[in-house]
């Protein structure tokens, strides 16, 4: 297969992947059922593909898409209580136009950030196998490629996500300290042209049990967005 050659094409390729027997299955089968909330909309139920500019001085890499979030709504972080958090957050510090992620439409636009996932399907109670991450990493490796040029930071939230981002980013030429650093909220791996940081997940358990606050959040995409340039 030919690999993508710009942003557009790299989303494209992205939303017809089917190479995840399991994954399809489900992403279809929620699409199909639906949540009774959403029962008058209608699904993405695909692959869903990163969301920012082409030219991003930043990437934020998470998990994989909420089976009634992005795979309903087809954005990344779009339409689910994490979402809610982080781009809140990511308003309150200047790189998201507004603190609300509703639909595709609402509006929104990232300044000089881009949203990505290890994993772009939605997988049953959101745990992805390592051979689904491994399958879909040739989407990630194209998209550090291709934002190489302009990238400066990466902003990873929560552990699967580091894990496997680093060995990403060793296969496309930036050096990893052995042993790998480990993951922890605010770890700050230099690269030289790039900066990678940590930060707990966005998700439901870490904010309302409190392991992550709106405070803790601002402040490590604040950190990440000044190693961008951005703020």
């Amino acid at each position: 297969m030919t690999r993508p050659q710009s942003i557009e094409h790299l989303d494209i390729a992205v939303s017809e992947c089917r190479a995840c027997p399991r994954l399809v299955q489900w992403r279809e089968q929620v699409a199909e059922e639906k949540r009774a909330a959403f029962a008058d909309e209608s699904y993405w139920g695909k692959a869903v593909p990163g969301f920012g500019p082409a030219d991003a001085a930043m990437l934020i890499v998470g998990l994989a898409p909420a089976a009634h979030g992005a795979n309903r709504t087809g954005r990344m972080f779009t339409g689910d209580r994490s979402g809610d958090v982080l781009y809140r957050a990511m308003h309150a510090v200047g790189l998201a136009s507004q603190p609300t992620a509703t639909h595709i439409g609402d509006g929104l636009t990232l300044n000089g950030v881009r949203i990505t996932a290890p994993v772009h399907c939605a997988p049953p109670q959101n745990k992805p196998t390592p051979a689904e991450r491994n399958t879909c990493r040739p989407w990630l490796d194209d998209e550090l490629r291709l934002l190489r040029p302009t990238l400066r930071s990466v902003l990873v939230l929560g552990a699967f996500g580091w894990q496997s981002l680093l060995p990403t980013l060793a296969a496309n030429g930036w050096e990893i300290p052995r042993p790998a650093p480990k993951f922890g909220h605010g770890a700050q791996l230099d690269l030289g042209s790039i900066t990678v940081f940590g930060s707990y997940h966005v998700s439901q358990r870490n904010t309302f049990t409190g392991l992550l606050t709106p405070t803790m959040i601002e402040d490590v995409l604040r950190n990440a967005g000044r190693h961008a340039r951005l703020l």
